[in-house]
């Protein structure tokens, strides 16, 4: 697994913070959520010894970061963990997102790129464009459609345990930004951290922009993500022409305080025009309002449900 950094002001020089080739461990907390977490049998689950020493560093990292203090600390770029497509990989993303959003943009952000957790099973729909390897953060159940039909997957328990420990270990991050099966991600992760059911080790995700995203069905324990509406500020990108256009729409109300940038494009991270920009900066004023009023509480937060 890569892990690519795209610090903010620096977009074209992407920065390798952290390479593995391991699988998902079995560290997220899901016995609430009924989930059966089965491990690859090339993946080793970490021991609970490992956990404590990952979360106990995140805590010495966020308290040394809180103890510098001042404005210009807590007045940083959103770090936000980014989360690919279906059968791409973090390096055909961040080029999706450098490559197409303008600087006045990027350089607000502090871009981190994942890998999924599995190699893909099957062809990539961007074999004609990227090379390999792809990934895939779950497999999906039947073909989605452009239609109402629910989306169903398998595995997403090994994906979302793998997330806790890449966000333990390269954490703490403000937000996630996906496009495709990675906002279809981002939105089950966000909504499951609110209802108190995954992710409570770690900081609050204090927003979450989805790009071609839809609503998770099942297992029924994921849907439980959107069993309220979730309160994480969200950025919706929905495309005229895209086949998923009906699911993100669906997920769009699934959140109480939406902003939405349409463009013509089909399935794709898009290029902003005049007014997808001025909403994109819209938000981005608005994250780093919430994100710098909750820098000084997230490390209290985080050790507290960390403890045990």
């Amino acid at each position: 697994m890569d892990l690519i950094r795209t610090p903010p002001g620096r977009c074209s020089r992407p920065r390798q913070l952290a390479a593995s080739a391991a699988a998902p461990p079995a560290s997220v907390s899901l016995a609430a959520l009924a989930l059966p977490c089965r491990l690859p049998t090339h993946a080793a689950a970490p021991s609970p010894q490992r956990i404590r020493r990952l979360r106990r560093g995140l805590r010495l990292r966020d308290a040394r970061a809180s103890s510098l203090g001042g404005e210009e600390e807590a007045r940083r770029p959103p770090r936000l963990l980014c989360l690919h497509g279906f059968r791409t990989s973090a390096e055909i993303m961040r080029r999706q997102v450098v490559g197409r959003w303008p600087e006045e943009v990027t350089s607000r952000l502090d871009l981190v790129f994942a890998d999924g957790p599995f190699l893909a099973e099957g062809a990539s729909p961007v074999a004609d464009i990227f090379d390999p390897p792809y990934y895939e953060w779950f497999q999906f159940v039947g073909k989605v459609s452009g239609g109402q039909d629910p989306i169903e997957c398998r595995n997403l328990d090994m994906c979302l345990s793998y997330l806790e420990e890449l966000m333990i270990r390269e954490g703490p991050f403000d937000g996630l930004l996906g496009f495709s099966q990675g906002a279809v991600v981002s939105a089950v992760l966000t909504g499951l951290q609110e209802q108190g059911l995954a992710f409570n080790g770690l900081a609050k995700v204090k927003c979450v922009m989805v790009m071609s995203g839809g609503k998770i069905q099942a297992p029924p324990a994921a849907a439980r993500a959107f069993a309220s509406k979730i309160m994480c500020p969200s950025l919706h990108f929905i495309g005229d022409n895209d086949f998923t256009k009906a699911h993100g729409e669906e997920l769009v109300e699934a959140f109480a305080d939406p902003l939405v940038i349409r463009h013509p494009a089909g399935h794709t991270v898009p290029k902003l025009d005049d007014k997808g920009l001025q909403i994109m900066l819209t938000y981005l004023d608005k994250i780093e309002r919430e994100i710098w009023e909750h820098s000084s509480t997230d490390a209290k937060i985080m050790a507290s449900n960390s403890e045990g």
